[in-house]
């Protein structure tokens, strides 16, 4: 299984695609470690630097709906995992994109809108780190201040026992 939670990135818009995820030109890259650098490389938000994902070694994204859309690719997860980017969440996510997620061995997780609009708003302009207890389905999101607020989700135990295993490959190995 790997390790959930850390230094957390707040991406305030929806619609962020696999394009600006990973762009179509690296997707000829044999590695998922050379798709990296490249990492969101292409997103144009303010105050939003790609450097970011490797100078503050954010684990996990907490963004708006409908993360992950666009083309149905693999490489934007791997692009976030090599990353040490495990958790993406979001109101809503691509399905493709949620899956292909879950196939990796990482989570997408889904919060109501008030729920994600109260992450924001606790973040504020701080640092955030999210804790995520996958056995207890809570998130606490915590500032440096000590200050913390907990927030509940919820998987589907096949989702639950992809995470576990480590992804499809590896729970199909134990399986099959």
């Amino acid at each position: 299984m790997k390790t959930f939670g850390g230094p957390t990135l707040f991406l305030d818009r929806s619609d962020i695609n696999t394009d600006e995820i990973i762009p179509a030109k690296y997707l000829t890259a044999v590695s998922k470690e050379e798709l990296g650098p490249h990492c969101m490389e292409d997103l144009k938000l303010p105050g939003f630097d790609p450097a970011s994902l490797s100078k503050k070694g954010y684990r996990v994204i907490v963004t708006r709906a409908n993360f992950g859309c666009g083309s149905s690719r693999e490489h934007a997860p791997w692009a976030l995992e090599v990353n040490n980017i495990t958790v993406v969440i979001a109101e809503s996510h691509a399905r493709i994109f949620r899956q292909n997620m879950f196939n990796g061995g990482m989570m997408a997780i889904e919060l109501p809108k008030e729920s994600i609009d109260a992450a924001f708003a606790f973040a504020g302009k701080n640092e955030v780190w999210c804790e995520v207890d996958l056995a207890g389905k809570a998130l606490t999101f915590r500032k440096e201040s000590g200050d913390s607020r907990r927030v509940a989700f919820s998987l589907t135990g096949f989702d639950e026992a992809l995470v576990k295993s480590a992804g499809w490959v590896e729970f199909a190995d134990a399986r099959y």
